[in-house]
This record gives structure tokens, sequence and C-alpha cells, in this order.
């Protein structure tokens, strides 16, 4: 008799660790929920023309298809496992946009899965926790987003210190320098 065994990559939790999960969990929704997002879900499974091209050429080889979705094979759209939560939030986007008001502050923590090798501390399925603003450029949603982040360790005794970057300083390096 086969002893069991769980998918390369991924992993059980304990009790004990669902109990510290849900801890950090629960602190990061109420923070969010502090500055007005609002939770959304998303299927872990998309089209894979919703996926295909959205991160760039190696991301692509690192989605997971799904091969048998109980549909007929030559009449269903080929699925994949989603890689992150910004994608199937900007499809969510599209579909909903008459739903929505704006600006909408969103905000998701749910398993993400990539098909890569894995290593210790990395792993094929995984949480990520995302917050986006759509609907405005006003620089106040990128100041709550730091205050989010910084609220967020603090309730959570976490020591950091927060580095900020701009992409528009890199490219003008880079155009300065002629790289």
């Amino acid at each position: 008799m086969n002893k069991p065994t769980i998918a390369k990559g991924t992993r059980d939790f304990s009790a004990m660790e669902m109990t510290r999960r849900n801890y950090i969990f629960d602190t990061i929704k109420e923070v969010f929920q502090r500055y007005g997002f609002q939770q959304i879900e998303t299927p872990a499974m998309e089209q894979m023309s919703t996926l295909m091209g959205k991160y760039g050429e190696e991301g692509d080889k690192l989605l997971f298809r799904i091969q048998n979705s109980g549909e007929k094979a030559a009449q269903a759209p080929e699925k994949g496992l989603r890689y992150d939560l910004t994608v199937p939030f900007a499809r969510y986007v599209v579909m909903h946009r008459n739903e929505i008001t704006f600006p909408f502050k969103r905000f998701q923590i749910q398993p993400v899965y990539r098909a890569d090798r894995p290593q210790r501390g990395r792993y094929r399925e995984f949480y990520q926790c995302d917050a986006d603003v759509v609907g405005t450029d006003s620089l106040i949603s990128e100041l709550e987003l730091i205050q989010i982040v910084e609220e967020v360790f603090r309730r959570l005794n976490i020591q950091v210190v927060l580095h900020l970057n701009n992409r528009k300083i890199l490219a003008g390096i880079a155009e300065v320098i002629g790289a």
C-alpha cells in the first residue's frame, strides 16, 4: 500500500498554523476595511486567453494549464490556474464596470499557483494579498497604500523600514546614460 502524499510544491497547515495565519489575515483585512477597501474573490481558474501574454514570456511558462475541465475537449476553451490576483482583478473590473462605483478600492487574499520548480520557501501554491485602487489618479491613493502597509506591520508588531521607489526616476536615469 502506498503512503499518501501531497503534490510537490504544496503543503498542509496544522490547526496551530491556521490559527496564526487567520490572525495575520484578519489583521490585514481589518486594516484594508478601515481604509475603505472592499473584499472581492475571483475564481482560481481563468480562461487561458485571459492569462496568456500578461506575465511576459517567463511568466507564461509558469502557468498551470487545466487539461480536462469536464467539457468536451473540442468545445472547451483552454483554462488555467491564476498566476496572481492582478490579471483576474482586471478581468473583474471590465466585466463588472457598470456595477462598480469608481474609484473602486478592492482587496483580495487568495491562493495563486505557479508551475515553478519548488525550492525551500518557494511553493507552487501560495497566498497573495493584493490591494488596488482603480478609477483615480489621485496621489492620496498611493499614500493610503503606504499607510496600510505600515499599519499592518505595526499591528503585527513587525519592525520594518519602508523604501519607496519610482520607476520614472529609474527611466530618467536610463535615458540620461543612454541605456
